[in-house]
């Protein structure tokens, strides 16, 4: 079983920054793709950047060129920096990785004002 916990959300004004982080533990040995989803009300989830242990990695459409996605292997920790934030950014977003299943965080509230 591995566990995730997130952290970094908050409340940030449009234009603002934000970096999420999400640490794995448990049974990390072997964990391969980590990444993040996000989820509007109403909406479903979706891609927002994943990266692989070779660091590979592939991001939303809507993301792409304002969200940037790393990892610590040795700290089983993967992030999110979000920049240029806009109020449709606005969801939970979700660590996820792959370790034989996929596992899932709580989630985390990101919310955009304009």
């Amino acid at each position: 079983q591995v566990q995730l916990v997130e952290s970094g959300g908050g409340l940030v004004q449009a234009g603002g920054s934000l970096r999420l982080s999400c640490t794995a533990s448990g049974s990390t040995f072997g964990i391969g793709s980590m990444g993040w989803y996000r989820q509007a009300p109403g909406k479903q989830r979706e891609l927002v950047a994943t990266i692989n242990r070779g660091e590979n990695t592939n991001y939303g459409d809507s993301v792409q060129g304002r969200f940037t996605i790393s990892r610590d292997n040795a700290k089983n920790t993967v992030y999110l920096q979000m920049n240029s934030l806009k109020p449709e950014d606005t969801a939970v977003y979700y660590c996820y990785c792959w370790g034989g299943l996929v596992y899932w965080g709580q989630g985390t509230q990101v919310t955009v004002s304009s």
